[in-house]
């Protein structure tokens, strides 16, 4: 991959998909071919085969994805593995179609059985049953990378998986009701203050950037307090999911988009099925080898917000996997190590989110 190779980036207004384009952009690439969801619906199968067709990419980061935290994992269970799945297939066989020079594609962590040894590494996958609350999304991202792992070995194409751990950064999902922990965690907190605060400035300026439940800044104290008080937001305290005892490890996603940019420069296929005897397994874990409990975390985001409240825990509502450490042991032996801890990560979001409410 050069700097004037023709890159495209499924997903580049996301999470992910935005840091990629950062990263690319700032090491000096410049070719982008980009298309918003509104542009390029990828789980249809024509336009997407038509956009290869067209576009041409030489290089394709595959970050588009159906995602969500426990509680929309667990609720919408036939949209996480039927939406991603097309995706992918689409994606997939498309750059394979029009010869795609190399495709990453992004995958999680969830991919590992519930009960495995922790640090997860790469061949602990399908040892053993999954994790049920998000056994869908788990299935669709196995489906992706054994796409991958298939097509490279059928057809010759240089198809990397990579499965990064919990990711959080800028231009995360703050939806209460989707979003994953940390940024669920980061908002009920910081409204939370604003109540205790009684800064209703600030309070109704969330709610016009992202309505909850339909309810934007234009509603009445009682509709907001009632609809907060819903997601277990109160001016004295927070109530979590779970008993705050679940164990997490946490990438910057800035750190991910780094490591899929050296992995697309610096690594192939090839290097990555030698010495298997079948050859299986070949995705890469992506993360930090660190981990903290659910509850530490909530507390970290607590100290930096400054909430001087109480934080419960609903032990009625799911954990999920209790450990989900992965060992990044092959990422680190190929010469990469993430830059962001949690704490200065913790605190960088934060400050993106207050200057994200208009």
């Amino acid at each position: 991959m050069n700097k004037k190779s023709k890159i495209y980036i499924a997903g580049h207004t996301g999470l992910v998909g935005s840091a990629i384009l950062k990263k690319l952009q700032n090491k000096g690439y410049d070719n982008f071919t980009l298309r918003t969801h509104r542009d390029l619906d990828l789980s249809n199968q024509a336009a997407v085969d038509n956009f290869f067709a067209i576009e041409h990419p030489e290089y394709v980061f595959l970050s588009a994805a159906y995602v969500g935290g426990i509680i929309a994992n667990y609720t919408y269970r036939a949209d996480y593995i039927y939406i991603n799945i097309l995706i992918q297939t689409h994606v997939i066989s498309s750059a394979w179609k029009h010869g795609v020079k190399k495709l990453l594609f992004l995958g999680s962590t969830c991919i590992y059985p519930k009960e495995t040894p922790q640090p997860m590494r790469e061949e602990y996958l399908l040892t053993s049953p999954l994790e049920y609350t998000n056994e869908p999304y788990a299935i669709a991202k196995i489906a992706g990378l054994k796409m991958c792992e298939s097509f490279n070995l059928q057809y010759g194409t240089n198809f990397i998986a990579i499965m990064p751990t919990n990711l959080y950064g800028p231009n995360d999902n703050f939806n209460l009701a989707t979003s994953h922990v940390l940024p669920a965690i980061m908002r009920k907190i910081h409204l939370a203050k604003c109540l205790m605060e009684n800064d209703w400035n600030l309070l109704r300026k969330d709610f016009n950037t992202r309505p909850i439940n339909g309810i934007s800044g234009d509603a009445s104290e009682t509709e907001i307090r009632s609809i907060l008080e819903k997601h277990g937001i109160t001016a004295k305290e927070v109530t979590l999911w779970g008993t705050g005892r679940p164990m997490r490890e946490f990438l910057w996603s800035e750190d991910l988009a780094d490591a899929s940019i050296f992995i697309m420069e610096n690594v192939d296929f090839s290097d990555l099925k030698q010495g298997y005897k079948e050859i299986r397994n070949t995705h890469i874990n992506i993360g930090t080898g660190n981990e903290i409990s659910i509850k530490e975390l909530a507390t970290l985001v607590k100290d930096t917000i400054q909430f001087n409240g109480n934080l419960q825990f609903d032990a009625s509502k799911p954990d999920g996997t209790i450990r989900k450490l992965t060992d990044v042991s092959k990422l680190h032996k190929m010469g990469w190590h993430h830059a962001i801890e949690i704490d200065k990560g913790v605190n960088y979001l934060y400050n993106w989110y207050i200057n994200s409410i208009i």
